[in-house]
């Protein structure tokens, strides 16, 4: 007996996501499809032009805008960043440095220290255990 496989396809907003950009300033063919893992696939090996420059000017979906100004997406509302930015915004942002960016930066820093420091100290646990 044979199967017939199907496609797997998603939402566009999930095909968004997994591509990195922000899903209204998308085409519009692209919002009001479904997208196939052969065409994500496709997207992320050889991106068309429209994503291309969503990619490289935005508007950028928060996750990397928060990436990008090396923050959480919690810091970003709590500095009340809660659009999606362009890459000019995000570098302006970054020059004018306000005080909540300053302090989320210092807050993202010791996140990810303590976060190694506990990654070592299970480390050491299981080298000691074995």
């Amino acid at each position: 007996m044979t199967s017939h496989r199907t496609a797997q396809t998603m939402k566009p907003a999930t095909a968004a996501k997994k591509l990195g950009v922000y899903l209204e300033a998308t085409p519009a063919e692209f919002q009001e499809g479904s997208v196939s893992r052969d065409e994500l696939n496709a997207l992320q090996t050889d991106p068309p032009e429209w994503l291309r420059e969503l990619r490289r000017n935005g508007p950028h979906p928060r996750p990397v805008v928060a990436a990008r100004l090396g923050v959480s997406i919690s810091g970003l509302a709590r500095g009340g960043v809660t659009e999606a930015l362009t890459t000019e915004q995000i570098e302006a942002l970054r020059d004018e440095n306000p005080e909540w960016l300053r302090k989320e930066r210092a807050t993202q820093a010791e996140v990810r220290k303590e976060a190694e420091r506990l990654k070592e100290k299970r480390a050491e646990q299981a080298a000691s255990d074995s």
